[in-house]
């Protein structure tokens, strides 16, 4: 479809629509896009970025990664910083699925020793690590102990266990976000949630083992730095969140704040917008429930690797530090979080909304491994790329994926979930899933190209790629 009228290109993958498309636009919207891209985004996505670049507060623009697509209230793929002093706090800014992140593992595998073994493989994983709709984990909680993984995070689990202090320092925040607080969670998110760490839940959560392919390293240095250092090394990936709890945390407050903004003075122009002043009574108890939820979902993801350690040493015979199963790298998505940023030539704290994008710092900024530290940041798309310091012009934001083109009710009509599990086993791809509805719902077809992507967040500077790994056994849910 043709870009939206107004639109100025400003750089070989940056456009900008003007404050003056919208009545009551604060600042114009920024799209980190190559021309291509910029052609597959729905009129909703820049009709969503108009919309938040009215929030109150809102600092520079609002921004629009090159995945982008349309959401809840922002689009999937927006980016918006807020004066925390002036400015609000959005649920929809950050999304129903909290912390929805990606964990990066490698192995000391290659393809030749993981193919003979790559159905047992997938098997296990497939029972070891429940998904789909509703699944519950092996950790049965009680109230008082989730509010413990609700303040801890990954903490949690490395203390009883389920992970080693390597994990925590290969994840965002070391797997915990400081101030939250489980008395702003309802009892129906605790009830909702206490069951469900370890498990994938449903949508467009996967397990993944990849291969490194030689022919896909684009900078075999920096690969090597991130433990990629062998021909068609093996490497295990997984996008899952807070599941339910994450959304009735969301939910909650949601309805929390259209009853509240009145007395604020607050009006949105989409109500899907919903929001409260930062520093209110109210925006501060969501931003410690949000602290939670994403808490939860770092504890998740890391009892999940938990659990592909323990299947990896059964099917191979070996325990999983022989066989080099170390955190690359975790990195969240749908966030909102205080950081401080050059922004109009001073140090400004901001409140950096992040819906369906990943933060991306670059070489030598604070909450960077120290490993990593001269490199940047290492960003997950569905690959593997590093932070660059081009990031700056997005708040060090970056794409989190390749973004939808088709619906999810669109695609289960052209797609059919049985015929593709077969299509894909002749393509040497071994797929478990909880939901064959699911699985034609997140049909590769559905997508954009992550190649494409990939590239414009290079050009945009917002990220450079290292590798592309290809996959070979998926559990979906």
């Amino acid at each position: 479809m043709p870009p939206p009228e107004g639109i100025t290109r400003l750089g070989p993958a940056l456009w900008e629509l003007p404050a003056t498309i919208r009545p009551g636009m604060r600042v114009p919207v920024r799209i980190f896009a190559t021309e291509r891209l910029v052609h597959e985004m729905d009129d909703a996505v820049f009709q969503q970025a108009a919309n938040v670049a009215t929030l109150k507060g809102i600092v520079g623009a609002s921004m629009v990664m090159p995945d982008a697509h349309w959401g809840y209230g922002f689009p999937i793929g927006g980016v918006a910083a807020m004066d925390p002093r002036s400015g609000v706090i959005s649920p929809g800014g950050i999304g129903f699925d909290i912390n929805c992140g990606m964990r990066l593992v490698t192995t000391d595998l290659t393809l030749a020793e993981v193919e003979p073994k790559l159905e047992t493989l997938v098997d296990a994983l497939y029972r070891r690590v429940p998904a789909g709709v509703g699944s519950q984990g092996f950790l049965k909680l009680s109230d008082d102990e989730f509010a413990e993984v609700l303040r801890q995070g990954a903490r949690w689990c490395v203390a009883r266990g389920y992970g080693t202090a390597d994990d925590l320092a290969h994840t965002e925040e070391g797997g915990c976000l400081g101030g939250a607080d489980p008395d702003a969670v309802s009892a129906r998110a605790t009830e909702r949630g206490r069951n469900q760490i370890g498990t994938l839940g449903s949508g467009n959560h996967y397990l993944e083992i990849q291969v490194a392919r030689p022919e896909h390293v684009v900078d075999p240095m920096l690969a090597a730095r991130l433990g990629i250092t062998r021909p068609n090394q093996v490497l295990v990936m997984f996008h899952c969140g807070s599941r339910g709890f994450g959304h009735q945390v969301a939910t909650d407050y949601v309805q929390r704040f259209l009853q509240v903004m009145p007395g604020y003075g607050l009006a949105v122009i989409d109500r899907e917008l919903a929001c409260a002043p930062f520093r209110s009574p109210e925006g501060q108890r969501y931003f410690a429930a949000m602290q939670c939820a994403a808490n939860m979902s770092f504890a998740n993801r890391q009892v999940i690797l938990h659990r592909i350690r323990e299947v990896f040493s059964e099917v191979f015979g070996r325990s999983a530090e022989a066989l080099g199963l170390r955190t690359v790298y975790d990195v969240a998505h749908n966030t909102a979080k205080l950081e401080t940023h050059l922004f109009e030539c001073e140090r400004r704290e901001l409140l950096v909304h992040r819906k369906g994008a990943t933060r991306a710092f670059g070489p030598d900024m604070p909450g960077v491994p120290p490993d990593y530290r001269d490199i940047g940041q290492p960003v997950i798309i569905g690959g593997s790329l590093v932070g660059a310091p081009g990031g700056k012009e997005s708040f060090f934001s970056s794409a989190h994926g390749s973004g939808r083109t088709m619906s999810r009710t669109k695609a289960k009509k052209q797609f059919h979930g049985r015929e593709l599990q077969r299509a894909l086993r002749a393509r040497g791809i071994y797929v478990r899933t909880a939901s064959y509805s699911g699985l034609a719902e997140e049909a590769g077809p559905a997508y954009k190209d992550i190649d494409a992507v990939a590239e414009a967040t290079e050009l945009a500077g917002l990220s450079r790629r290292v590798a592309r790994l290809t996959p070979i056994g998926n559990v979906k849910g």
